[in-house]
């Protein structure tokens, strides 16, 4: 991890890069980042007073920009002699007409940055009416998010931007959601969907129902922090075919494993469908009724063998 720097910068919290870490977000290589620096002074690197580089936001999202633009064929030549107007005109312009996930996600990144709602919701709209809404999430939102991901673990991204951005899509998801058919196969399955007590990162969850409810299938949905008693007296008093939980944070006093292999013992005729997202869970242990979901991929595969 790039070493934290100067004091007055931790006490601001201001996020600071690598040009590593620039390289992971961007796509550019650190070489090529290094060239473009040196030849057309397009981003100017900070230092600390032991001459380590190291970026800020502002250069981020001039990375990120760039990286928009010279993807779409613009030489990097003309990119450095634009303006900071022009060149978000041209991002604008750029985001406007394309429907390249990559252009998205990086924009979806600088808006993020910027606390912007307005780009942050104009963009998921523009890519749901070119790609639909389901690749849009798995092709914009799900990506976007990874990198979110990537920025929260190493402290880039403060709560406010990471709520920000997790808010605006579990609306979107759940507008989509009330826009589908409320009709169900009479040859489909039943599943009950909650985030046990203390779990309430649900966008996982929210866009299963999505998909399930898609496919026709009938859902029950208990939302966010959900007492296992309660999951207990739920599964007791109704029918259904399948459990779907997810996990996301490691909390303390909380063993998942012991969850999973509680669930399998409550409810031995059903199937437990778990995404388990950063969490590491041996499958050792576990048995036949357990089933993980490590990507979105992964429960579209398994509705398709329904």
């Amino acid at each position: 991890m790039f070493i934290r720097l100067l004091n007055k910068q931790k006490q601001a919290k201001m996020a600071v890069y690598s040009i590593r870490e620039l390289e992971n977000l961007s796509g550019i290589k650190a070489h090529t980042i290094r060239i473009w620096e040196k030849r057309y002074r397009l981003i100017e690197p900070h230092r600390t007073n032991t001459n380590i580089r190291y970026y800020t936001d502002a250069n981020l999202k001039k990375i990120l920009n760039v990286a928009v633009l010279n993807r779409q064929g613009m030489k990097i030549s003309h990119i450095a002699n634009l303006s900071d107007l022009e060149l978000k005109e041209a991002i604008m312009r750029e985001t406007d007409s394309t429907s390249s996930h990559e252009t998205l996600i990086d924009s979806l990144v600088v808006a993020m940055i910027d606390l912007d709602p307005y780009i942050l919701n104009s963009i998921i709209e523009k890519s749901t009416s070119k790609i639909g809404f389901r690749d849009t999430v798995t092709s914009v939102l799900y990506p976007f998010l990874h990198k979110v991901g990537i920025l929260w673990q190493s402290e880039k991204v403060n709560p406010a931007q990471e709520h920000l951005v997790s808010s605006l899509i579990r609306q979107k998801i759940i507008a989509a959601t009330d826009k589908l058919p409320n009709t169900f196969d009479p040859n489909g399955k039943k599943f009950l969907l909650m985030l046990l007590e203390g779990e309430w990162h649900e966008i996982a969850l929210l866009f299963a129902q999505y998909l399930l409810k898609e496919a026709k299938h009938e859902v029950i949905y208990l939302g966010q922090s959900v007492p296992y008693s309660d999951v207990l007296a739920t599964g007791a008093a109704m029918h259904f075919d399948y459990i779907m939980i997810s996990f996301t944070t490691n909390r303390s006093g909380f063993d998942s494993m012991v969850c999973l292999k509680d669930l399998g013992g409550a409810f031995p005729d059903k199937k437990i469908l778990y995404f388990s997202g950063l969490i590491e869970i041996p499958p050792a242990g576990l048995t036949e009724n357990h089933l993980p979901l490590h990507t979105i991929q992964d429960l579209t595969d398994f509705l398709n063998d329904l």
